[in-house]
């Protein structure tokens, strides 16, 4: 199965959650955080503006994002974990 976002929206694959501290102490499933980067898999057309065009996307497939702890939707496809956010609610692509 495959989605495909519309508009100004984003899918991000999020990060795994740690399992363990950076001492080596294994968390429980409650215990760990929320991951807060992903890699996109997928981009909308862009959003639609008042003169009938589309404004480009400043994030393209493969970019890692960093995107707050409550945005987007979560979403389940495949038995895969996925967040869809709006562009706005990603809030950088982290280069290396």
């Amino acid at each position: 199965m495959k989605i495909k976002p519309l508009n100004d929206r984003v899918v991000v694959a999020p990060e795994e959650a740690q399992e363990k501290t950076s001492g080596g102490i294994y968390l429980p499933d409650k215990a760990k955080e929320k991951p807060l980067m992903g890699k996109v898999v997928a981009v909308g057309t862009g959003k639609l503006l008042d003169n009938g065009k589309r404004a480009p996307m400043s994030v393209s497939k493969g970019d890692v994002v960093a995107f707050g702890q409550y945005g987007g939707s979560d979403v389940k496809i495949d038995g895969k974990e996925y967040k869809i956010l709006h562009e706005s609610e990603i809030l950088g692509v982290i280069e290396k």
